[in-house]
């Protein structure tokens, strides 16, 4: 490998671990911020730890920042890390504004951590930086600038070490890593970066504070270890061990790309269209071999079947998170909100230990901090509202996950007013949207609410009234294969539900027969599959319904929606898709068995068909559509 593109893709791993390591602290500065705020509301003595915590996770930000070139987080963790400082010594007390320049800053080194990691442009730190100085005036002076010197120490026992990765040296697992770890055996790191030498050579800093001979020095020379005795002096930061070098640190978890566990997913499910494969030709040369043999190819056939399910399910697990992590994000954001508007919000939060593919997790934040955003700002009411009502003060909204067979399911809910379905509907007839209606079921009014631009609001505020929200939430949940439902009750409140499957690589699916096509369905989107006689289909105003549990349930049959050849056949078979009044049979032929499928999505917009997401490889070697339920029961509304 040239040497240049070893040096480039060992400072993108390098980046790779910047982005996760400042994941973690950001997570844990998260929590302890809400700490504080829970301290200062109910009266309680701020726990010294808790600043501890913060004061070391900005520290660390700054160094890792230093380090990965990030100049505006390196800043503004820096001025975060000064105010904490003089919070944990007591030059000034928590304040509400001192919570929100907390909670800002937070916010903006987030965003900045963003604009990195996808390579767009850095946002400005002005205000915040602007804001955190005002505090420190109240205590008699603004934080001191970022060049300036905390404090010097004798030159005589500072040595600046430089390490040049190359790819001979990564053979020998001379790498920044090992290198730090012999630093820190020596003497305490200070200060460390990385440096990008003429050529694209990269290479790494190391201020170094130590007593050990220069003799020791020369001997690593070999190992790309160069060495120089500094000077001038430098600054020196507290905690300086739990500080910048825990980049690099050593740690029993190993963090693996996600796209390399897609590659791994993806041989996984080419292991199993080979195995169906081979079911498959083993059905048909069962007749031809003696018995025994026979059976000991099924048993043989059948453990690979196991030991493949649990391959699949031990990728899986490498790939899932708890949903915590995102609930967290959600706590920070309710909080601030709820400041911003003036509303007194709590956060209840169950099921946090649910874990969740880390594919899903990001993709997942928008939709839910849509829901939980509007639940603050149209759902809770205002205090004295809520006490004329005789409920509590402080408005409650609560999210929970669970795990259903293979999926996914997080609930969103409030205590408040409930969504006045009069006004939705007045608003939606304004517009056209729909004719005058007296009322109309929970499923409709999600449709109406999802429309884009649509709003109760007439003025804006920071969180709605700009026509953006559900018909994003509702989008970006049927992007992920999932499905979303609504139920409110007047002065009670709302609740949300999504269900999401597990995973989008590979499923459970029914495969079902139409005339001659075959079609995959996944199980997560089928509620039941029942057998209809042909006597029992009634129709009403042009339409099939059949008795379904006591009550009537649409029929529509998957031959009509793509328009295929039917035999109205005396028997057939239906799955049950969606919820209470929305629920409707899918009419088919027969349903021929259950397959474990691989998920091809339909990428090519020529390609693309309503009701169709993918298209997978069953055992006999036959190309099959897999249906999208969601899809399909939306596009019934236009037919049934």
């Amino acid at each position: 490998m040239p040497e240049t593109e070893f040096n480039a893709q060992f400072f993108e791993q390098f980046l790779d671990d910047y982005f996760a390591e400042s994941e973690e602290h950001l997570r844990s500065v998260r929590r302890n911020i809400l700490d504080l705020e829970d301290a200062l509301t109910s009266g309680h003595e701020v726990k010294k730890d808790t600043l501890n915590e913060l004061f070391r996770s900005f520290h660390t930000l700054k160094g890792i920042s230093a380090m990965a070139g990030v100049s505006a987080a390196e800043t503004l963790a820096h001025f975060m890390e000064s105010y904490l400082r003089l919070l944990r010594d007591g030059q000034t007390a928590i304040s509400e504004a001192g919570i929100r320049a907390l909670i800002k800053s937070t916010q903006k080194v987030e965003e900045i951590v963003a604009a990195r990691r996808a390579d767009s442009e850095i946002p400005s730190i002005d205000d915040e930086t602007r804001l955190l100085d005002e505090l420190a005036n109240e205590t008699g002076g603004p934080i001191r600038t970022f060049d300036a010197p905390a404090a010097a120490i004798d030159s005589d026992s500072l040595y600046l070490f430089t390490f040049v990765s190359a790819s001979e040296l990564a053979e020998r697992n001379v790498n920044v890593n090992s290198v730090r770890e012999r630093l820190q055996q020596i003497g305490t790191i200070i200060n460390s970066r990385p440096i990008v030498r003429e050529g694209g050579q990269v290479a790494f800093e190391f201020s170094v504070e130590t007593d050990e001979s220069e003799e020791l020095f020369r001997a690593w020379a070999a190992d790309g270890i160069e060495f120089e005795r500094v000077v001038d002096e430098i600054e020196v930061f507290d905690d300086v061990t739990a500080g910048r070098q825990r980049l690099l640190g050593q740690s029993n978890v190993v963090r693996v790309e996600l796209s390399r566990l897609d590659a791994l997913m993806l041989m996984v499910g080419e292991l199993v269209v080979s195995r169906a494969k081979l079911d498959e030709q083993l059905k048909q040369i069962a007749a031809s071999l003696p018995g025994d043999m026979v059976s000991h190819l099924e048993e043989t056939n059948h453990a690979i079947e196991l030991q493949l399910r649990d391959l699949r399910d031990g990728v899986m697990r490498t790939r899932m998170t708890p949903i915590g992590e995102v609930f967290e994000r959600l706590e920070f954001a309710v909080r601030d909100l709820a400041r911003d508007i003036g509303k007194k919000v709590g956060l209840e939060i169950s099921g946090e230990n649910t874990e969740i593919d880390k594919m899903l997790v990001e993709k997942v934040l928008d939709p839910l901090l849509h829901l939980v955003r509007n639940a603050v700002s149209h759902g809770i009411e205002e205090a004295a509202g809520r006490i004329a009502e005789g409920k509590p003060e402080i408005g409650v909204i609560r999210l929970h996950a669970s795990t259903v067979g293979e999926s996914i399911v997080l609930e969103v809910s409030d205590d408040g007013a409930g969504i006045d379905i009069e006004k939705v509907a007045a608003r939606a007839s304004e517009r056209g949207l729909i004719k005058s209606r007296s009322k109309f079921d929970e499923a409709e009014l999600l449709d109406i609410l999802s429309i884009p631009g649509f709003s109760t609001k007439d003025h804006t505020d920071k969180a709605s009234g700009r026509g953006v929200g559900m018909d994003v939430v509702r989008r970006a949940v049927d992007e992920l294969n999932g499905t979303i439902s609504l139920e409110t009750r007047a002065h009670l409140g709302t609740t949300f539900t999504i269900q999401l499957p597990l995973t989008l690589a590979i499923a459970d699916a029914l495969i079902v027969a139409v005339d001659k096509e075959r079609f995959a369905v996944p199980q997560a989107g089928v509620r039941e599959v029942i057998e209809v006689e042909r006597s029992a289909v009634r129709r009403l105003e042009n339409n099939e319904i059949i008795e379904y549990r006591g009550a009537a349930l649409p029929l529509v049959r998957l031959s009509k929606l793509f328009a295929l050849d039917d035999a109205y056949r005396e028997v057939f078979h239906a799955f049950v898709v969606g919820e209470g009044q929305q629920a409707v049979g899918i009419a088919v032929d027969r349903v021929i068995g259950q397959a474990e499928i691989v998920i091809r999505a339909v990428s090519d917009p020529l390609t693309q068909v309503p009701g169709i997401s993918g298209a997978t490889e069953l055992g006999d070697g036959r190309l099959v559509l897999i249906l999208d339920v969601t899809a399909i029961t939306r596009r019934l509304k236009e037919i049934v």
